[in-house]
């Protein structure tokens, strides 16, 4: 069963191929991403391997936590599953009634 890693602190020139690379020292490695700011299109510094087995996933937790990766030290653990959020709401908590009037001088349109 795959076994994902966060992998935290990374710098900002690592690459996802780079991140493969250098995780397949300790196993198969079955993905490697890097989480990107959607706004700069840069690297938040952080990301997930994915390796094939708990064991190559114990040996990648101990060959890079706390380790450089890149020219920084970079912290890496067993990934936790991501917690639901809560949504998002955008209008400020205010609504529009087309019966309030407003500057139509009170009409219901």
């Amino acid at each position: 069963m795959n076994k994902k890693l966060y992998v935290g602190g990374l710098s900002y020139s690592t690459t996802e191929g780079g991140l493969k690379d250098a995780f397949s020292q300790a196993g198969s490695v079955v993905s490697a991403i890097i989480i990107m700011d959607k706004m700069t299109g840069r690297s938040k510094g952080f990301g997930f391997v994915e390796m094939t087995t708990e064991e190559e996933a114990t040996a990648a937790i101990e060959m890079f936590n706390g380790k450089e990766l890149d020219g920084r030290t970079v912290t890496v653990n067993e990934a936790r599953p991501q917690e639901d959020r809560p949504k998002r709401s955008f209008g400020g908590g205010r609504s529009f009634d087309r019966n309030q009037g407003g500057s139509r001088g009170g009409s219901n349109w």
